[in-house]
């Protein structure tokens, strides 16, 4: 591509962006669901009738003390920090509301991750020999401050003085709640091993797209047998696994925020399950918990716990818990270490000091375009050398004719004699792959890019729907994302230059223009933030090669490759090792393609 077409497109591209910078549109707000029939699984979407309470001479012959707890009128306690809003209740001695206040949804809603109608709670014992849900009994409230932090405790006594408590720790800024149960003589009117920590969530849409919500949605988990796991994602029938061995703590992750407890001495088993309806668009997916906590650990007052309602953010989870990082899934090694020592750390740092996330991927194409530009100029050097040996390689097919085999032996020797590695060229490029792959994963991980808005794209971490199709196309959607069709027409051009220079002949010729077409369809609905970035590296490849080009002469080339001809010559022509391998690898394909044609002769006679 000369410096004209250059030139064009990137006045094309600046058109475009202003364009659909100044005609964006603003989100619509969130349109009325109807009711769906609730699922048998979970809490319900409505809220639900509260049965009457039995008498009180009804509740003493079967609760016995307990009977007093079981009654009462229910009031709540409203806890603020920097980031949560907390609502507590008597009854239950459970959480309500929690609110992350510097989030909202999509829809610029508050954003919440437990509300009345979409968790239920439940914690389940005997007392003496019943069956008694403790988060039911109604509790006196005490709080008061202790430092920074704000402590409120539920308590329940019985007659005899026997007592147990709820205790939660609400720290001055943060997303964790120490969450604590006491006893004082109360557990020793429980029977049986465990207690039965129960918890049932329905996640409900907080982000522009529902589909890519459900993929990044799921529950993972930790045992300090089996390390870190999770229940498939992109499942659509119900997933669900049962713990043999010891649990750390478990979460309910919904793409950006995370809702998780985790304890300090261990649930000695339990259950997890997730659920799908896909034609039910007022819900995420739904998330069941059990978790059994020993009832040795409530009469050691060992039951102590913490719970982490908040983003999804590499940078705040890492001291949550162990391993609680893999939340945020950054690839596979060694695109992960490319992520994690790498990416990561230059992408958090340029945030700290520029607020425009737009300004900021250019930044980090700009850094890894100068980082990998000795790559860049050894993969040009190798297309430029296949350039000017193209002629020859011309000349080698129209004089062998249709014999691909003598072909290859007879190009084999010219980059013999010339002294070139056909697959040097490919190197760099496949060096290249894993920061490329890098990004695929940092950009839909990147909670920084939520809500950010650059040039017609009203969100970073998702795609830009600026053209919306009164139709669904199969792969593409019922939208086109401008910052896709930047980078496939990009890309297109860029490959188009690029088989200029190669002797690449075809379908692998043609696959070359294929390739951008299905990235198309694939990349539509993924984050504007990554396609953006991958069509503003593809524009800064065009003028890193327009700059290695002044520096690559293809006469100096053509001369020591001629230089090269002589003295392989002089000597006999005495071949590399790469070379003899490669020739060796010809050789016994071409003789087992032999034996097989043999064979199919063999058995038509």
């Amino acid at each position: 591509m000369d410096r004209n077409s250059a030139i064009g497109l990137t006045l094309i591209a600046a058109l475009l962006m202003a364009y659909f910078y100044w005609f964006s549109p603003t989100p619509q707000p969130p349109t009325a669901q109807k009711p769906t029939a609730p699922s048998e699984m979970g809490a319900q979407d409505s809220t639900q009738q509260i049965p009457s309470t039995p008498n009180d001479s009804a509740l003493a012959a079967t609760y016995g003390d307990l009977s007093s707890t079981m009654k009462g009128q229910e009031t709540t306690t409203v806890i603020e920090n920097e980031d949560l809003r907390l609502v507590f209740t008597n009854k239950g001695a459970i959480l309500r509301e929690v609110e992350l206040k510097k989030y909202k949804t999509y829809h610029q809603q508050p954003l919440k991750l437990v509300t009345p109608t979409n968790n239920e709670f439940n914690l389940l014992a005997k007392y003496q020999g019943k069956d008694i849900d403790l988060y039911q009994l109604f509790y006196q409230v005490d709080q008061q401050k202790t430092g920074d932090s704000t402590e409120v405790k539920f308590t329940a006594t019985l007659s005899d003085g026997a007592r147990i408590s709820h205790e939660y720790r609400i720290p001055s800024k943060g997303y964790e709640i120490r969450y604590r149960i006491t006893s004082n003589g109360f557990a020793e009117h429980l029977t049986g091993d465990h207690l039965s920590f129960q918890w049932q969530n329905i996640l409900k849409p907080m982000e522009k797209d529902l589909a890519d919500t459900r993929i990044y949605s799921t529950i993972t988990y930790f045992s300090e047998t089996d390390g870190f796991d999770e229940l498939s994602e992109r499942s659509t029938d119900t997933e669900t696994e049962i713990f043999g061995s010891p649990v750390k703590w478990i979460t309910i992750k919904e793409k950006f925020f995370l809702s998780s407890i985790v304890a300090k001495h261990n649930f000695s088993g339990g259950e997890i399950q997730t659920a799908i309806n896909e034609s039910d668009t007022s819900v995420v997916k739904r998330a069941n918990a059990e978790l059994f906590i020993p009832l040795k650990d409530l009469k050691e007052n060992k039951t102590d716990f913490k719970f982490y309602f908040g983003p999804n953010d590499y940078q705040t989870i890492g001291h949550v818990a162990d391993k609680f990082t893999k939340n945020v899934y950054l690839g596979w090694p060694p695109v992960f270490w490319i992520n994690k020592f790498v990416i990561f750390p230059v992408f958090h740092f340029l945030t700290k000091y520029i607020t425009n996330y737009g300004l900021i991927i250019i930044i980090l194409v700009i850094l890894l375009r100068l980082v990998l530009f000795p790559l860049s100029y050894k993969s040009y050097l190798s297309m430029a050398k296949m350039k000017v040996l193209k002629p020859e390689l011309d000349e080698i097919k129209e004089r062998v004719g249709e014999d691909m085999t003598k072909v290859q032996q007879e190009q084999m020797k010219l980059y013999q004699q010339v002294g070139v590695n056909p697959i040097s060229g490919c190197i760099p490029v496949l060096l290249q792959m894993p920061i490329l792959f890098a990004m695929f994963y940092l950009f839909p991980a990147s909670i920084e890019l939520r809500q950010q808005p650059f040039l017609w794209a009203e969100d970073l971490s998702t795609y830009d729907s600026l053209i919306r199709l009164p139709f669904t196309v199969p792969f593409l959607g019922s939208h086109i994302s401008i910052f896709t069709i930047l980078m496939t027409a990009a890309t297109l051009l860029y490959t188009w230059q690029n088989n200029q220079l190669s002797s690449v002949q075809g379908p692998m010729k043609t696959m070359s223009y294929v390739m951008p077409i299905i990235f198309l369809f694939v990349l539509n609905s993924f984050s504007s933030g990554l396609t953006f970035y991958y069509f503003v590296s593809t524009l800064l490849t065009f003028g890193q090669q327009a700059i290695i080009k002044r520096f690559v002469d293809e006469g100096k080339i053509r001369a020591i490759m001629e230089e090269n001809k002589k003295k392989n010559a002089a000597s006999g022509g005495k071949k590399s090792k790469f070379m003899s391998k490669l020739e060796d690898a010809m050789k016994a394909s071409q003789e087992t393609r032999k034996k097989a044609e043999d064979e199919r002769k063999k058995r038509k006679k």
